[in-house]
């Protein structure tokens, strides 16, 4: 036999407790055929010397958002600036996309005061301004007065009982009507610049956290914008459930409501391919919308449930029906008991032991949910990096006896449920390792230390970004992990975070990645022949 590929002085972390450690990698037709003895004597196409460059299973984010990634990358932002009128000159300078001026990065807790319409008038008509969560907005006048009265009863209101300009959940979902839909060669554009990011952090699978409506969709014709995209690494489509429609199915069938033509989860290939089913059933922790069971900290609002209550279950239930995997947006402990209650209903209406349903965030977790999540065997898909980011401000409105069930890791762990990690870029920084220093330390930017009792083993965070991340996606049996027969896709990193200080982990330089057994991104200079 001879090799496409012979990776060969590398410093491998298998991650496969079969054959924990190896220094050479043979590949064939995208995928290992062997490890050490098994493939040192085969001639091979091309060998390449990794130096001593420590070798990891390619890693999985559970839960991205590439487009919107990609849109931010190139929209003028002003997630750097401390005062509204410094916001003020970056959007005086920044050119406008068709006829609206749309601007990134607004975080409320960062500025001297909250911007306003009235601030955004003085810029000019049509003005977006998107919240670093991805669930608000500000907008300038002229958006408020073409909004429908219903859409204005849910804004934001000063003390004379004016809209503020800015608008949360549904509201702000009603604003990116006006605005949709971007065009299929911006998207696929955009598309491929959040690929390219994850590619150079050694993500070798990205999964696309709803596409084709919902919170974050950017066109109805969405997936043909990834199927026009350059991508360079694989990408799995999570589909919003505003595409589920009546159906009129044999009864046998038992399915009231589909995507049309029956798609569902696993349709596709190894490059792309349908993942889940999303669905949003509340807000988020930077917007104060993630619905708890009591109120923020020092705050008289408890968040909110996304939609009626009784639809969200329905779709739920109506998406299990029809075979789908289901992603369930869920960040506050209210919203986790409403995903858990109606996705044991749809167990209960439609048995299927391995549907293998996701809470994306899982962000609040009771102890008592964290038992009810593994009875279900739901899969918690995290963010940790969060936690790094906004840590000091999650455990203040959180306060003392909730911050340690914030973005749990441990509980989960010792209950047997499989923890997926994932970054939900661009609302955090999308690096996996950086994640991974976080689960083993839990603290802050800042130093701050939340939730210490939620910490794992450096292995253990890996495992999250590897084989969890890829169980989560259904796709454990060819990713995750380096061996025989499965994918040859790598993350080749410039020192190995299992014995490196802790606090270094986050900052290892990713040296190059290799989807397929080809390289998709190679700051080493590997390939060169």
């Amino acid at each position: 036999m001879i090799l496409d590929q012979k990776f060969v002085n590398g410093r491998v972390v298998t991650l496969d407790p079969a054959h924990p450690a190896a220094t050479v990698i043979g590949t064939w037709a995208g995928r290992v055929v062997g490890l050490d003895d098994a493939v040192a004597d085969l001639p091979a196409r091309r060998v390449v010397d990794l130096g001593g460059a420590v070798v990891l299973p390619g890693f999985v984010d559970a839960h991205n958002h590439l487009a919107w990634a990609g849109r931010a990358s190139r929209t003028p932002d002003i997630s750097s600036c401390a005062t509204v009128v410094q916001v003020l000159d970056v959007l005086r300078a920044a050119p406008r996309t068709s006829d609206w001026l749309e601007v990134a990065g607004y975080d409320h807790r960062a500025l001297d005061r909250p911007l306003t319409s009235r601030d955004l008038d003085l810029v000019g008509p049509r003005v977006y301004v998107q919240d670093l969560s991805g669930h608000a907005c500000v907008v300038s006048g002229d958006v408020l007065d073409v909004l429908p009265a219903h859409v204005l009863r849910e804004a934001q209101r000063d003390a004379e009982g004016r809209p503020t300009g800015f608008l949360a959940e549904g509201a702000q979902t009603a604003v990116r009507a006006l605005r949709l839909p971007y065009s299929l060669d911006d998207i696929a554009a955009d598309v491929a610049l959040g690929a390219a990011q994850c590619a150079r952090e050694g993500v070798v699978l990205a999964a696309e956290a709803g596409v084709g409506g919902g919170l974050i969709g950017s066109s109805p014709l969405e997936v043909e914008a990834y199927q026009r995209a350059d991508l360079p690494i694989r990408v799995q489509l999570m589909v919003s459930a505003d595409r589920l429609e009546p159906v009129v199915a044999h009864l046998a069938d038992g399915i009231r409501r589909a995507v049309p033509l029956g798609l569902r989860t696993g349709l596709g290939g190894d490059r792309l391919s349908i993942g889940a089913l999303k669905l949003w059933t509340d807000g988020g922790m930077i917007a104060r919308t993630a619905a708890l069971t009591s109120p923020y900290e020092g705050m008289d609002t408890a968040g909110q449930l996304q939609d009626d209550p009784s639809l969200m279950h329905a779709a739920i239930v109506d998406g299990h029906a029809a075979g789908w995997q289901l992603a369930v947006h869920a960040i506050g402990d209210r919203a986790i008991d409403f995903a858990l209650d109606a996705l044991a209903d749809a167990q209960h209406a439609v048995p299927r032991p391995d549907a293998r349903h996701r809470i994306e965030h899982c962000g609040l977790v009771r102890p008592e949910q964290v038992d009810r999540i593994a009875e279900l065997n739901v899969v918690p898909v995290v963010q940790p990096t969060f936690l790094w980011a906004y840590g000091d401000d999650y455990s203040r409105i959180m306060g003392p006896e909730r911050a340690p069930w914030l973005y749990r890791g441990r509980a989960f762990l010792d209950r047997g449920i499989v923890v997926a990690g994932s970054s939900d870029r661009p609302v955090a920084d999308g690096k996996p390792l950086r994640a991974v220093q976080f689960m083993v330390e839990r603290l802050s930017r800042e130093g701050t230390a939340v939730g210490p009792d939620e910490a794992v083993s450096v292995e253990e965070a890996l495992r999250a970004y590897t084989f969890g991340a890829a169980y989560a996606c259904r796709r454990e049996d060819v990713l995750g992990s380096v061996g025989p027969g499965r994918f040859a896709d790598f993350a080749v990193l410039a020192d190995d975070p299992l014995r490196c200080e802790v606090s270094r982990i986050g900052d290892i330089e990713v040296l190059a990645t290799v989807v397929g057994g080809d390289f998709a991104h190679d700051a080493g200079g590997f390939g060169g022949e």
